[in-house]
């Protein structure tokens, strides 16, 4: 996985996330305007890795979640579906979910936002399985990717290796939680978020590195 990007001196926004986070859910109306807002910016997103090969079910963390979706919902108004709250047979494992949006990336760069709000949207709305194939190939399909590429890619080692490369660059630029925003100016990095913010805040922090650096 190349990441020479970062070595570029262009002003560029890096949202760090998980498809399965909660907040990052609640986060996706933020991040797009902030996109929007910022067409100069080169955007990038890279998986951050909240529970890849997970084991624990729906069951075991249903509570600690409806929680935290109940406060989503209220801040964000975001539908949320909670038919899987206490589902012993719902696993939470998000590598396959960041590995989709890692290879329609690779497939075609200027969806991997869109795409990665499509699978947010499998999980907390459609309250798809997260581990199957199937729910990613039918988000490709929406998209216009083709299917049997996409399978092929999806299930190979190379495409693993990629998502957790991307995991790995998360834990190397120091982010420590989701939803996290970089920014890279003059050739330097900044923390912009760390955890939810809505976006005319977001935006206020940035122009202030842009000032100041």
């Amino acid at each position: 996985m190349s990441y020479s990007w970062l070595q570029a001196q262009n002003p560029t926004l890096i949202y760090i996330g998980d498809p399965m986070c909660s907040w990052c859910y609640g986060f996706a109306p933020e991040i797009t305007k902030v996109k929007k807002a910022l067409p100069d910016y080169e955007f990038k997103v890279i998986l951050g890795g909240l529970r890849p090969q997970g084991t624990e079910t729906m069951a075991d963390l249903g509570d600690f979640l409806e929680h935290h979706w109940k406060e989503i919902e209220k801040r964000t108004a975001l539908p949320i579906n909670y038919g899987i709250i206490g589902d012993e047979s719902f696993v939470l494992d998000t590598e396959p979910g960041s590995r989709a949006v890692v290879v329609a990336r690779e497939m075609n760069p200027e969806i991997e936002l869109d795409f990665f709000k499509a699978v947010q949207r499998a999980f907390y709305v459609d309250n798809k399985d997260m581990r199957s194939e199937a729910t990613f190939i039918e988000i490709a399909k929406e998209f216009g990717l083709n299917a049997k590429d996409f399978a092929e890619k999806f299930n190979s080692e190379e495409a693993r290796y990629n998502t957790r490369s991307d995991f790995q660059l998360a834990a190397e630029m120091g982010v420590k939680g989701f939803p996290s925003v970089v920014v890279r100016h003059n050739g330097q990095l900044y923390l912009a978020a760390n955890g939810y913010r809505e976006s005319a805040n977001l935006l206020q922090i940035i122009t202030n590195i842009e000032s100041e650096k």
